[in-house]
């Protein structure tokens, strides 16, 4: 478990942009499952315990939110277009890595006034992204282009791993959703011996965090009977946060999102597996923002859909920190729904 979710947060991958993920998964899956891509780009493995049993899709997405390189001015800063949502203030003196074309990565950081100059107006106020360039050491844009910088090539947060104080805390970056993404691989390993009466589909989803595409094409090539999106959810255990969702306390059971209300049968499905199986979990909601479930739950004629989010701190910065056990937990809860998400069990929650 843990070199899979250090593996999987090291690696860079921007919504359009996710090749390097998409590999990893790729080779991860081998053995497992027979592999397919949807035409966006979208990874499924489809291991099939019953072929007359109901299509069970279980997606996290492979992107995480970055930047992409606009101009290179004279002087040789890069300015940059945000891929997908940031707020300023978590962004000024961080790291980042932009991958050129031909795969290099060169290390920068985005550049910001030393206090002692701001002017008091500039003080009150957030620096505004599109005044944010980044500083990659050099002296001029020739230079910048000698390294192979070029419009359109892919910027990420640059962090490492790393356990913190307490082992079961977890530091890096794109945990939004590199954890899904190794939920879905952990959960087809396990089933690797096991059999299950239906046929499970582990899929690496393409540019959610620009508005749930991958997700749209590839719920579409599956056509799935039941959708599982694995997510995460913000943490609210920070000093005067309302604990609604903490670390450590179990995995997120979403009931409504900016994207879909979670449905309502299914939702006492996984309730149900959890409780008998003392599984830790927690009801949670966000009035903004979306997962996956969005556009699978859409899908063809309709698919009862159900979010689960793992809890993370400090969520689309470049430092986030989840807790162990919540993965652990979402793992565990995944193996048993594929396990007992039968014909039976899908025409029940469907249509009853």
């Amino acid at each position: 478990m843990k070199n899979i979710l250090k593996e999987m947060s090291m690696l860079n991958g921007i919504p359009g942009n996710e090749r390097e993920v998409r590999k990893y998964m790729a080779k991860k899956m081998e053995g497992y499952a027979n592999v397919s891509y949807d035409n966006l780009g979208s990874i499924i493995g489809e291991k099939i315990g019953n072929p007359d049993g109901p299509k069970i899709m279980v997606a996290g997405h492979m992107d995480e939110v970055g930047f992409i390189v606009t101009t290179i001015d004279k002087q040789g800063y890069i300015k940059f277009t945000p891929a997908g949502g940031w707020w300023g203030q978590v962004m000024l003196a961080q790291q980042l890595d932009i991958t050129t074309s031909s795969g290099k990565v060169i290390r920068g950081v985005i550049g910001a006034k030393a206090p002692h100059i701001l002017t008091p107006e500039e003080l009150k106020k957030p620096v505004e992204m599109k005044t944010m360039f980044i500083d990659v050491g050099v002296e001029n844009k020739e230079e910048a282009e000698k390294l192979g910088i070029k419009p359109g090539d892919m910027i990420t947060p640059y962090i490492e791993y790393r356990e913190l104080a307490n082992k079961n805390y977890l530091l890096g970056k794109a945990w939004d959703n590199r954890v899904g993404c190794a939920a879905v691989i952990e959960v087809l390993h396990h089933l690797k011996d096991v059999k299950h009466s239906n046929r499970y589909y582990a899929v690496g989803t393409v540019m959610e965090e620009v508005g749930l595409r991958g997700a749209t094409t590839s719920a579409h090539k599956i056509s799935p009977d039941i959708g599982i999106a694995l997510d995460t959810t913000i943490a609210y255990d920070f000093p005067g946060g309302d604990k609604n969702t903490e670390l450590g306390k179990g995995v997120g059971i979403m009931f409504k999102d900016g994207s879909m209300i979670g449905h309502k049968g299914l939702r006492d499905f996984v309730v149900k597996v959890c409780e008998d199986n003392k599984i830790p979990y927690q009801l949670t909601f966000l009035e903004r923002g979306g997962t996956d479930g969005g556009a699978i739950h859409l899908a063809t004629d309709g698919a009862p859909s159900v979010a689960l989010c793992l809890p993370v701190r400090y969520l689309h910065s470049h430092t986030s920190i989840v807790h162990k056990s919540d993965y652990e937990a979402m793992v565990k809860l995944v193996k048993l729904l594929v396990e007992k998400l039968d014909n039976e069990a899908v025409d029940k929650i469907t249509y009853q």
